[in-house]
Order: structure tokens, then C-alpha cells, then sequence
């Protein structure tokens, strides 16, 4: 097998003190950040909706799934979209606040390594920690996130 068959294509997703790193298939598009309509009751992290393609988009703050402070919006705030392919969020997408666009990466087993610091609650929607060179991502649990959107939905 050849190196080049065994690198994936991945973004590196900026929040306010982490970044995500998820596969590119994952992700639909990058838009520019519109505040969400909020739902009385709902959990800090969980912002609101959006209309985005004629769809309600649920927005979350992925910090505050992980014990951290939602973040501040500034001008470089922005939403990525992802695919939510558990089937859990009728739109079939859920976007993550980010704190600017996400940088392309090409990720293969000689520059990662998962990182065994953890410093998120056990139910938080993360997989793991992992170590690529200078940077220590994390990779998000989105099957976990959308079912934490779609309980929100109901109780909200």
C-alpha cells in the first residue's frame, strides 16, 4: 500500500483554546457566522438554529459540550457545517462555532499519535486527544454530538 493511500485529508477546527480535527468528508461547507435563534431553556452550549439551505441548522458551541465557557463571537467567528449521519437531527446537519476557517491538513500514522491528557467530562462528545506534531487536537465524537442535539431538541 502506498503512503500516499494511507493519508486522509483532514481540518483542523480553531475553537477558543482546542482545535477538532476531523476528516474533510465530514465537513459541508464553512459560512459566515448568524446569530441563532435560541430556545428558552436550552443548554448554554447549544445556541440555536439557523436557516441555512432551507434547512433548520442546529449551532452548538462545541466548548460547552466539554466543561469549557461558550466562546465570545468576534469577526472571525464562524459556523462549520458538518453531516450528521447518525440520523438523529432532521436537517441531516449540525453546525459547530468555530473561531475562524478551518486549515487543511494531510494526516498519516507517522505524524499522529493519540495523547492520553484528557481534561473533558467522561459523557463530553470526544473521542480522544491525539498528538500531530506541535498541535494536540481533538477528535470529536459527532455520532454522540448529534444525539446530545437531538435530546436538546426534545427537552428544549
Amino acid at each position: 500500500m502506498s503512503a500516499e493511500s494511507e493519508e486522509l485529508y483532514s481540518l483542523l477546527v480553531p475553537l477558543a483554546e482546542d482545535r477538532l480535527i476531523v476528516p474533510r468528508t465530514c465537513v459541508t461547507e464553512v459560512i459566515r457566522f448568524t446569530k441563532p435563534e435560541r430556545r428558552e431553556g436550552s443548554q448554554d452550549w447549544m445556541l440555536g438554529t439557523i436557516s441555512w439551505n432551507g434547512r433548520d441548522l442546529p449551532v452548538v458551541a462545541f466548548e460547552g459540550t466539554i466543561g469549557k465557557e461558550v466562546p465570545a463571537i468576534t469577526g472571525r467567528t464562524r459556523i462549520v457545517v458538518f453531516y450528521a449521519a447518525g440520523g438523529r437531527v432532521k436537517s441531516g446537519h449540525l453546525g459547530i462555532v468555530t473561531q475562524g476557517f478551518p486549515q487543511l491538513v494531510r494526516v498519516n500514522r507517522e505524524v499522529l499519535r493519540r495523547d492520553d491528557n484528557e481534561g473533558w467530562p467522561a459523557d463530553a462528545p470526544v473521542l480522544c486527544r491525539v498528538k500531530m506534531i506541535n498541535e494536540f487536537p481533538l477528535i470529536p465524537h459527532l455520532e454522540k454530538l448529534e444525539s446530545m442535539i437531538a435530546e436538546e431538541s426534545i427537552q428544549a
